[in-house]
């Protein structure tokens, strides 16, 4: 590794964050979309419907940023069996008009990465 240079743990910054970070905001609107739910029934839906690939130990700020967007908003607060509030947060207009704005371009620029990968390489496959 060159003089100075920090490895991608060193930082933080590694692929799956920043990928994360992109592709969070998309995810909780889309969850949302399906029914009004609370920030850690959220972490474990992500959790559980990619079998434990996608975790994420912080969410708030990404429901922060989507309700100072508008694209969602505070729902009903539950106390749950344990005493803990339960702030539960609900997908606004706006925000399925932009999760359905954001599917689309999601799919393209996937599809251009693995154009990419397939076109010269045998890491995505065939060599063409």
């Amino acid at each position: 590794m060159a003089r100075g240079k920090k490895s991608d743990k060193d930082s933080g910054h590694s692929f799956e964050d920043y990928f994360k970070r992109a592709a969070s905001p998309m995810l909780v609107l889309h969850l949302l979309s399906e029914e009004p739910m609370y920030v850690y029934q959220m972490t474990q839906e992500l959790e559980r419907r990619s079998f434990g690939v996608y975790t994420l130990s912080l969410l708030y700020p990404v429901i922060y940023r989507l309700v100072d967007q508008g694209y969602l908003e505070e729902g009903d607060k539950q106390i749950s069996p344990d005493n803990r509030v339960r702030q539960y947060y609900r997908i606004t207009d706006a925000g399925r008009e932009y999760l359905h704005s954001l599917f689309p371009r999601y799919l393209k620029l996937h599809q251009a990465v693995l154009d990419i990968m397939d076109a010269g390489t045998d890491l995505g496959g065939s060599n063409r």
